[in-house]
């Protein structure tokens, strides 16, 4: 499939306010020109408004500056596969507005976080192509389900941190559907603990692993995934007042409930443990989550 590459200054014309198929992706948040301050009337022209939902077809991306990979540590594909598509960060640029964050949102609910700094550890890439096939022909997962519309990748994974016995995770959604451009600040701050705290004590090393592992199927209001169907709030009451429950639940949930789909983390040992359920406990029975946030820098 041969098609013309988008002209740098022209994006806009590859977003439509309806689907053309079903398999296109939504692109949500806040696009390019329209932050809600902005009073600019040029940025309005742009039809735009913050929060709307645009779509981009499959055959539109791949006019987008292309990347390509051979990857071998990606747990969706088996052994070497050649990946290629569009980079996060050149999604950000071009569709994105004072944005540092991207949010992948699955057919499931299941969401991946991409702040800044994971997007220039990891460098992931929206996989349009594998193996130099278009997504009609693309694999199925080791559970026979499929990797469209979208998927995310990276060309190698290296853990950029650890805390306590938490390293960190590859982002390797499938089934993405949408992508929101957002803010850290809103996305995160949503599960931030309140109170006083420092990043290196239990609570804010806890903080930093629920971001990255539990967000992404449990929700604290409008933020988070909802692949789970539970809350922020009900994990916290369950670390409040059965902590030994959630510490097994976290450790192997399919012994404390049969049937869980939740992955275990036999590998965390009791001071992961204790930070996680120090960090939960702080929203037991609170409705409010502001706070002074943290008072120096974290030791990862």
């Amino acid at each position: 499939m041969l098609l013309a590459a988008a002209p740098a200054d022209d994006w806009r014309t590859l977003l439509h306010t309806e689907r053309s198929s079903a398999g296109d992706l939504e692109l949500g948040g806040e696009l390019a020109g329209i932050h809600p301050s902005d009073k600019d009337p040029s940025l309005v022209a742009t039809g735009i408004q913050a929060g709307q939902t645009r779509y981009v077809s499959y055959e539109d991306l791949l006019r987008l500056p292309q990347e390509t990979y051979t990857i071998a540590d990606d747990s969706n594909f088996q052994g070497k596969t050649e990946i290629g598509g569009v980079a996060l960060s050149t999604l950000a640029e071009t569709f994105g507005a004072t944005t540092d964050m991207l949010v992948a949102i699955c057919n499931d609910q299941y969401q991946t976080h991409y702040p800044a700094d994971y997007i220039t550890a990891h460098h992931p890439l929206l996989v349009l192509r594998i193996n130099g096939q278009d997504r009609d022909h693309w694999p199925t997962t080791s559970t026979g389900d499929s990797l469209g519309p979208f998927l995310i990748s990276h060309p190698q994974f290296k853990p950029s941190f650890k805390v306590l016995s938490h390293e960190d995770e590859p982002q390797i959604p499938y089934g993405v559907v949408r992508i929101d451009f957002r803010k850290t600040s809103e996305v995160f701050g949503a599960i931030q603990p309140s109170g006083k705290w420092e990043t290196d004590s239990p609570i804010g090393m806890g903080y930093v692993i629920a971001r990255q592992d539990c967000f992404r199927c449990h929700n604290m209001g409008a933020e988070g995934g909802t692949m789970a169907q539970r809350t922020w709030r009900q994990l916290a009451a369950i670390a409040d007042k059965h902590p030994e429950r959630f510490r097994a639940i976290i450790r192997n949930p399919a012994a404390v409930a049969p049937g869980a789909k939740m992955p275990g983390q036999p590998g965390y040992d009791e001071a992961t443990l204790d930070a996680l359920t120090a960090y939960f406990k702080t929203f037991a029975g609170s409705t409010a989550n502001e706070g002074a946030g943290p008072t120096k820098d974290a030791k990862q």
